[in-house]
């Protein structure tokens, strides 16, 4: 007879526990944390603060892809492309530029160029304060030699100037991925 009026005493015990919880649960939910103005930019300062770190492991790495969402021209049209062709991509030595759409045939068999080569120049300045990156390096293809100025903020917006020997730029703007993390698709090695 003990068990049993233990096992009741369990059982009414056990569902005045799930009672207790489900009512902790419903009054959880029901109640909206909100934070206050400071707590939010806090929050936000910190967010940007630790990406601010993991962009900084991939320029120290040499291994990352600027997705570009838009090219511009140097008379400041901006172009909506897909990112999945239009690409930088840096892997330790080498460094590809390709532009393309989904539509045509081009040099690089996706309507644009690709152009690979070997990194030459390599300078990248951190700004602390701000939480942004500016970088400059160089790449040596079989079309020629350009050079590339790139500016990343925490929030992970990026923009690139490509300029060359010949006269005019292409600006890329779009934000940064891990090599393993990218979508991009690399067409055909443009050569003259």
């Amino acid at each position: 007879m003990n068990a049993m009026k233990r096992l009741r005493l369990l059982n009414k015990g056990g569902l005045f526990l799930a009672f207790g919880l489900f009512w902790i649960s419903l009054n959880g939910f029901s109640q909206e944390v909100k934070l206050t103005r400071q707590e939010r930019k806090e929050a936000r300062k910190a967010e940007l603060f630790a990406n601010f770190h993991i962009l900084d492991s991939l320029f120290e790495s040499k291994s990352f892809v600027l997705e570009a969402d838009y090219l511009e021209n140097k008379y400041g049209d901006q172009i909506p492309v897909s990112s999945m062709v239009n690409f930088i991509m840096v892997n330790s030595t080498n460094g590809v530029l390709q532009t393309g759409n989904t539509s045509s045939i081009g040099y690089n068999g996706l309507g644009g160029v690709t152009a690979e080569g070997s990194i030459g120049t390599w300078k990248l300045n951190r700004d602390y304060k701000n939480l942004n990156f500016t970088l400059r390096f160089s790449i040596l293809t079989d079309i020629g030699s350009y050079d590339v100025l790139m500016t990343v903020n925490a929030g992970n917006y990026a923009r690139a100037t490509i300029t060359g020997i010949w006269p005019g730029k292409l600006i890329y703007s779009g934000h940064l991925n891990r090599l393993d993390g990218s979508g991009v698709y690399k067409g055909q090695r443009t050569v003259i």
